[in-house]
């Protein structure tokens, strides 16, 4: 899967922006997606360049497919953050009327697979008569999702590739921020308890970038970063990246800004309840890549 590079633009940019952005795909030559796999391989190709509130749309179809085949158009709005007209603009730049044939993508592909969390938008578990039990009982369900994503299509050649840069590296930088830092708080701990030498950023005192300032090519990044990508970790990284370290990512999109900048990275998409997010999959994830590192050292 291929880094994207794409563009922010301009919130409301009226209809100018989907009408440029309709005209390029059709000058690149792609052709109306007839599946969901044929859509995330436009979406992942590196050429396709949103305005604002429609990468924010792509960003939440790629991470969330089930919810856009079970949702209408306005539960899939509201969960993307959008207005219904702006679903309906996305599917029309790729060729579809409207919303509703362009859902049809994602209700074939949750046909053919393993329901990605049968507990998502509008599908929330049975109330529990105490209400924090019913919130217990959702916030293990978002982290089962979580976790069963990891099974379905978790790219093991590519985590192989992550182990290998890491335990190659004479140090390794652990780089996190907001949601992110739990992960890479927990990781580089139990890297430090196996023996394995390692820099957790946690920019104490706004001490960041000084903290990155002495990696070098023997080194590598291990970064976390979650959607909506508005920390400080890209910047972080690009600084490791000139410098010519390895770069390994977890991250939850082909949109993310790190995507670019690593050599190798895992998609983890974990599943919300109620406005809160599970960490349950990262920390599997994170868990698995130390594990993967202290045996490839020891071999």
């Amino acid at each position: 899967m291929s880094g994207a590079r794409t563009s922010s633009g301009r919130a409301g940019a009226g209809e100018s922006a989907p009408r440029r952005q309709s005209r390029s795909l059709v000058a690149l030559g792609y052709t109306k997606p007839q599946t969901y796999e044929e859509l995330r391989a436009v979406l992942s190709s590196g050429t396709v360049h949103f305005p604002k509130r429609l990468r924010q749309v792509a960003i939440f179809l790629w991470q969330h497919p089930s919810d856009v085949a079970l949702g209408t158009i306005a539960q899939v709005a509201d969960q993307a953050g959008v207005q219904p007209s702006t679903l309906v603009r996305f599917a029309q730049i790729f060729g579809y009327a409207g919303f509703s044939d362009f859902q049809t993508l994602f209700k074939d592909h949750m046909k053919g697979s393993w329901p990605e969390g049968r507990q998502q938008g509008g599908q929330e578990p049975a109330k529990e008569p105490n209400a924090n039990l019913h919130f217990l009982a959702g916030m293990v369900g978002a982290s089962q999702a979580s976790l069963s994503r990891i099974g379905s299509g978790f790219d093991t050649d590519r985590f192989e590739t992550m182990v290998d840069l890491l335990a190659g590296a004479e140090l390794i930088y652990v780089i996190g921020s907001k949601r992110a830092f739990p992960v890479t708080t927990y990781v580089s701990l139990t890297l430090s308890q196996q023996g394995v030498r390692n820099v957790l950023v946690d920019n104490v005192g706004s001490t960041a970038f000084d903290q990155v300032g002495c990696i070098s090519q023997r080194d590598a990044v291990l970064a976390v970063s979650f959607s909506p990508y508005n920390s400080i970790t890209p910047d972080l990284v690009a600084v490791a990246h000139e410098r010519g370290a390895h770069i390994v990512t977890i991250t939850d999109s082909t949109f993310s800004p790190l995507v670019k900048l690593s050599d190798a990275w895992l998609e983890v998409v974990e599943q919300d309840f109620a406005g809160f997010r599970s960490l349950a999959a990262s920390l599997a994830v994170g868990m698995a890549l130390v594990h993967g590192v202290v045996a490839r050292r020891a071999g």
